[in-house]
């Protein structure tokens, strides 16, 4: 099968959904700014705060005690796979969908995260989620949709039929 323009356009049509992904989370991110003193948890339910922190690393504070060089390292690596998600969304078949979705929801969450990096020179996060003395490390809209995203990818590697499987008769 060969690749067009006008089919790789039609897929990326989901697009609209990584900006509202990348939307949602600077706005949430800007307002965490603006209202939370940092490191001050503010209670909202029993198990689940809103605590102003930055992440000068990646995933659960990764490199975040690196001497600075993590910042640059995590801003291309994100660019690399930003594109590599363009394309392959662009190449997908009109019926995939969910891998669509998965994909776009990544791309928010890549971009979101990528934008305070290069900004601030950290991560914002303030979702804070704990139970008793565990204390699951804090995370952002664009953290979550990263997330949901490669949980949709997981799901699809076990829940759809091999390309081999769905030519047969």
């Amino acid at each position: 099968m060969t690749w067009s323009l006008e089919e790789g356009a039609s897929r990326l049509r989901w697009l609209w959904l990584a900006c509202l992904v990348i939307l949602l989370d600077l706005g949430t991110k800007a307002m965490a700014s603006a209202w939370l003193t940092y490191g001050e948890p503010v209670a909202i339910m029993p198990m689940f705060n809103l605590t102003l922190l930055h992440n000068t690393g990646a995933a659960f504070s990764f490199l975040a005690g690196a001497a600075g060089w993590q910042r640059w390292f995590f801003v291309g690596l994100a660019v690399v796979v930003c594109a590599v998600l363009v394309r392959w969304l662009a190449t997908l078949k009109p019926h995939e969908n969910w891998l669509s979705i998965a994909i776009v929801l990544i791309l928010g969450g890549a971009i979101g995260n990528v934008y305070d990096r290069v900004v601030h020179g950290y991560v914002v996060d303030f979702l804070h989620f704990y139970w008793n003395d565990y204390h699951f490390p804090a995370f952002n809209i664009a953290d979550s949709a990263i997330t949901v995203g490669a949980g949709m990818m997981l799901i699809d590697l076990f829940r759809k039929p091999s390309d081999e499987e769905a030519d047969r008769p």
